[in-house]
């Protein structure tokens, strides 16, 4: 068993993507964002946000509602 952090992701209600554990998330220009071991960061989902990837809470005022389910998509 591993001592590195599981990576989980939530969904969150007619909201942003929350991610929890050891990742980095890497831009089209290769830049890296390391997540510091204890902390986590939002994604947003809804598109309106003005520092994507990452959420500003634009969701809240765009009305955005978006199933938060983990269904898996039907081909």
């Amino acid at each position: 068993m591993s001592d590195t952090p599981e990576t989980r992701i939530l969904v969150r209600n007619n909201g942003p993507l929350r991610v929890y554990g050891a990742c980095k998330l890497v831009d089209a220009e290769g830049n890296e964002y390391t997540v510091p071991e204890g902390e986590w960061f939002v994604l947003c989902r809804c598109g309106e946000s003005s520092r994507k990837p990452f959420c500003d809470s634009s969701h809240k005022t765009s009305g955005f509602d978006a199933p938060s389910d983990a269904t898996l998509p039907v081909d």
